[in-house]
C-alpha cells in the first residue's frame, strides 16, 4: 500500500527493525532549536505503555469513526514524536506514513519496533517526500502550534490528503472558553516558561521535574480527592483536571513540553475552524472535550 518516495533521500540508516530515510528538513516555516529541543525531549521520555497509549487515545481520537480510519486506510502521521499514536492507529488502518524532523523518529523505532504496517520517515512538514493527494488520512498531533506558521503548515499537510480523505489535528486552545482566573493562571505559567525554556538542557528539565511535583502534583492530587468524594462537576472545572487519571510519567513530560518549548502558539476555537476551511476542509468537527482543541475535517 506505500507509496514510493517522490526524491530521493539524503541518508538510508539501516536497523534491526527497519530501515528510515532521512530527509533535508530545511526550510522557512521551520525553528531548528525547537526542532532539536524535542528530539532531546522524546528521547527521554519514549516509555509509554499501551495502557497509557489507549487512556490518551481515548480522549484524543473520539472524533475519529470507521468512515475515517479503517484498513483500506492509507495513513500519515505527521510530526510522529515517539509513534504512541502511530501505535495505536496502527490497529486501525492500513498503513501508516510516520514523520518526525526529529531525533524522536529513533524513539518511534524503539516503541514501534514490532509493528509491521509503518514505515519511518525522518522529514519536515515542507520536505514531506510524498506526492500531492496521497493520504486517505493525515493528522498531526500537537505539532502545529510549535511551527512559525501554522496556518502554513496545516495547508501543506492538507495537500497531502486526496479529495475525500480526512485531516485531523490537535491545537493548544488559548482558553477563549475560560474565565479571567484561569487565563490569569496562563499569564503566571507562560512568564515561568518564558524563563524555563531559555536554560541549558540539563536545568531546563530539572526546572520541569520541580514543576511537575510542587505545580502540577498539588493540583491534580486535589482534582483526584475532590472526585474521590463525588464532587466530580467541581473537579472538572479545577486547572489541570485532565490529567487526574494521568501517570507521574505522562505529567513530567507534558510539564517539559509546556515549560520547555521557546515557540508555542495557541488559538481560539474559531480561529481553528477558520484555519482549516483555508486550508480546504469542510465537514469540520471540533471536540469539545478534552485535550482542547483536537477536530477533524473532510477535504473538500
Amino acid at each position: 500500500m506505500k507509496a514510493n518516495y517522490i526524491k530521493a533521500p539524503d541518508q538510508v540508516l539501516q536497523f534491526k527493525e527497519r530501515e528510515i530515510c532521512i530527509f533535508n528538513i530545511e526550510g522557512k516555516n521551520i525553528d531548528q532549536q525547537v526542532v532539536n529541543e524535542f528530539g532531546e525531549e522524546w528521547l527521554k521520555f519514549n516509555n509509554f505503555t499501551d495502557e497509557a497509549i489507549l487512556a490518551g487515545a481515548n480522549e484524543y481520537f473520539d472524533v475519529l469513526n470507521e468512515n475515517i480510519v479503517n484498513k483500506n486506510t492509507y495513513a500519515l502521521d505527521v510530526g510522529c514524536g515517539t509513534g504512541r499514536w502511530t501505535k495505536f492507529l496502527s490497529t486501525k488502518a492500513g498503513f501508516i506514513e510516520a514523520v518526525d524532523p526529529s531525533n524522536a523518529i529513533f524513539a518511534a523505532n524503539k516503541l514501534l519496533a514490532r509493528v509491521e504496517n509503518v514505515r519511518l520517515t525522518k522529514a519536515s512538514v515542507e520536505t514531506l517526500p510524498f506526492e500531492d493527494e496521497t493520504f486517505d488520512f493525515a493528522m498531526s498531533v500537537g505539532v502545529l502550534h510549535h511551527i512559525p506558521d501554522t496556518l502554513k503548515a496545516m495547508q501543506d499537510c492538507v495537500k497531502k490528503v486526496k479529495k475525500g480523505g480526512y485531516f485531523y489535528v490537535y491545537l493548544y486552545y488559548n482558553l477563549d472558553k475560560r474565565g479571567g482566573f484561569f487565563k490569569w493562571l496562563f499569564n503566571i505559567s507562560d512568564l515561568i516558561r518564558s524563563g524555563v525554556s531559555r536554560l541549558p538542557a540539563r536545568l531546563k528539565n530539572f526546572a520541569s521535574d520541580l514543576l511537575a511535583i510542587f505545580l502540577y502534583m498539588p493540583l491534580v492530587l486535589w482534582v483526584r480527592f475532590l472526585r474521590a468524594i463525588g464532587l466530580k462537576r467541581l473537579a472538572n472545572k479545577m486547572p489541570l483536571s485532565a490529567y487526574y487519571n494521568k501517570p507521574f510519567f505522562v505529567i513530567r513530560n507534558d510539564s517539559l513540553d509546556r515549560f520547555g518549548t521557546r515557540l508555542e502558539q495557541r488559538f481560539s476555537e474559531e480561529e481553528i475552524r477558520q484555519m482549516m476551511i483555508q486550508s480546504g476542509l469542510g465537514e469540520i468537527v471540533i471536540s469539545q472535550g478534552v485535550p482542547l482543541y483536537h477536530a477533524v475535517g473532510k477535504k473538500l
